[in-house]
């Protein structure tokens, strides 16, 4: 890969991976619009490791007490605060962990990278979040998710799995229907995000074990970085706008680009 290249990619990873666009779908298109080379597992692998430690660090305080909580979980007990949000995080990871090993391993995940693809699901579930964002109310806080609204987003973050549905905007969307404010909403979605990623990344690391080489983990290094540094950027900008700004801005750029592809996709 080329610097420009590898730093597009990190780029794109650490910005679009926590806003409701949809990172995969984003470096789904990069190979298809611009003719470049698909980036390959183990970047893929290194950009989610630095998105997964971006997370970790802005909330850091939650992440603190779910660890703290799952040695308590691991005990068979679910008496403290960190023990039951480690346990609805547990609940909410489950389903998407059954159904991309099948998604995997039946070859449909191939099958779904496509413009047309991304672009109904960019255009589809932006004005599915849009109708959520409006019409849901705003009377919760994620400090009051229960195990059942867990397994309910849980279930909704299964579409994350095609490419341009953004993970992060199907759990938003889920919890904005649900009752959760629009930062309670988002707070959820990027806790769901951090055993997501670790599953995912786990998934994608076991295929390139023995492929790696000094130049690829360079190359793997300084995408972490890079995309460490974005996904920070954008999360800490994400949360701060959502004290006064709706999802709407989001909205309007899955429409507005989804319709694009969709005249690229069959133009």
């Amino acid at each position: 890969m080329t610097l420009f290249h590898l730093i597009l990619v990190a780029a794109i990873q650490g910005l679009t991976e926590f806003l409701p666009v949809s990172s995969s779908g984003h470096l789904v298109l990069l190979p298809a619009l611009t003719g470049q080379p698909d980036q390959g597992l183990a970047i893929d692998v290194a950009v989610h490791v630095g998105s997964l430690l971006a997370v970790i660090l802005y909330f850091w305080s939650d992440v603190r007490i779910a660890a703290a909580g799952s040695l308590r979980l691991a005990q068979g007990k679910v008496d403290t605060q960190g023990a039951f949000l480690a346990l609805c995080l547990i609940i909410a990871t489950i389903p998407v962990m059954i159904a991309g090993l099948i998604i995997k391993l039946t070859g449909l995940d191939e099958m779904m990278r496509s413009v047309a693809v991304i672009g109904w699901t960019m255009l589809g579930f932006g004005l599915v979040l849009y109708w959520a964002d409006r019409t849901g109310a705003s009377t919760r806080t994620a400090s009051g998710w229960t195990l059942k609204d867990a397994f309910a987003m849980g279930l909704a973050q299964i579409l994350s799995l095609i490419p341009g549905t953004s993970r992060s905007g199907i759990t938003i969307t889920a919890a904005r229907r649900l009752g959760y404010g629009r930062e309670g909403a988002a707070k959820l979605a990027m806790l769901m995000s951090i055993p997501t990623i670790i599953a995912s990344g786990a998934l994608l690391g076991a295929d390139v074990i023995g492929e790696a080489d000094w130049q690829m983990a360079k190359d793997g290094a300084f995408a972490a970085v890079l995309a460490f540094v974005s996904a920070l950027l954008a999360l800490a900008l994400m949360m701060r706008l959502l004290k006064s700004v709706s999802f709407t801005p989001y909205v309007v750029y899955r429409v507005i680009l989804g319709i694009i592809l969709l005249v690229y996709a069959y133009s």
